[in-house]
């Protein structure tokens, strides 16, 4: 039907509904909504072809979205708002996939362990003064294959290697649990450093559970690599399906996934970063300010994820 638009979706958060109830007031254009995983989902569209509208890889990351073995299930797309409202590095250079949401990959700290001038990039996390104080996921999680992405571009693979090792050699223990775990990993003291996104420190800060605040409240947040190329953000993003129906209305969504209706509530919703400049943002992401983010364009990343891979395996990292 042409007043409809099938939405393939990654994303589990309530607050999206008021994304696709405010699209659809505004456009006349019912969304049906197919979760699942972003392997299931892939999978599906390509099964599905043709009978597939768009998929939103939404809050899939770059390596997910951008990995060369599936580009074939997105056509390319080009919109002048798109280009406009979107900065460069959320746009994949050949209109494949557009980034509309970002999460910045943040250090932790214990505050009454460590002193945090002593962490200012990812590269500290191998330094082998934290030997034994380092808690992060295990290496089949997302974020972390496109955090290891990032740094196969900006030192090679085998800095990149040299780098995976050193955090390896530096960890608590044994990767284990999501992002939340990891922060309270540090409160605990279990481990000193962390890494996580940054929404799961403001949903503990910002929980009814009294342990949950207390445990934040011993914890600080560190943006890296603010003397260089940037703190790294894993993004979500959504792209047409090769060959889908109704492709306008499609277009159409990709552009109010931009408009600052939609920016503020991945903002307010789930406490991301809008990557459209100028959209207010929730009072703790405020109170924190701005900070330099990394500019390397989102294609790259998937491109590089297989070797990311790899690098896990050899240097062990489960």
């Amino acid at each position: 039907m042409a007043d409809e638009l099938n939405l393939y979706s990654a994303r589990h958060y309530d607050s999206d509904e008021r994304l696709y109830d405010a699209f659809t007031e505004e456009t006349g254009i019912e969304v049906n909504i197919l979760e699942g995983d972003s392997d299931q989902l892939i999978e599906r569209i390509q099964r599905e072809g043709v009978a597939s509208q768009l998929t939103s890889c939404l809050p899939l990351t770059q390596a997910a979205c951008g990995a060369r073995k599936r580009k074939s299930i997105f056509q390319s797309v080009e919109s002048d708002v798109l280009n406009e409202r979107l900065p460069e590095s959320m746009r994949h250079p050949d209109g494949l996939w557009f980034g509309f949401s970002q999460r910045a990959r943040a250090i932790y700290y214990n505050r009454d362990n460590v002193d945090p001038s002593q962490i200012t990039s990812y590269e500290d996390l191998a330094d082998p003064q934290f030997e034994g104080k380092v808690c992060i996921r295990s290496s089949n999680n997302i974020y972390n294959q496109s955090l290891l992405a990032a740094m196969i571009e900006h030192h090679g693979e085998e800095g990149a290697e040299e780098w995976a090792q050193g955090v390896v050699n530096n960890m608590a223990r044994a990767p284990e649990g999501g992002d939340t775990d990891q922060i309270l990993g540090v409160a605990s003291g279990e481990c000193d450093i962390a890494v996580a996104n940054h929404y799961y420190y403001v949903r503990l800060l910002k929980s009814d559970d009294d342990a949950d605040r207390e445990a934040a409240r011993k914890v600080g947040i560190i943006f890296p690599n603010q003397d260089d190329r940037g703190t790294h953000v894993n993004v979500g993003g959504a792209g047409v399906v090769e060959g889908a129906p109704n492709r306008e209305n499609a277009v159409r969504f990709l552009e109010y996934l931009a408009s600052d209706t939609a920016q503020e509530i991945f903002a307010s919703g789930n406490n991301e970063f809008p990557v459209v400049e100028g959209i207010k943002k929730d009072p703790v992401l405020e109170s924190w300010g701005n900070f330099k983010t990394d500019d390397v364009n989102i294609s790259v990343l998937g491109e590089n994820n297989p070797e990311a891979i790899r690098i896990f395996d050899r240097v062990g990292w489960r």
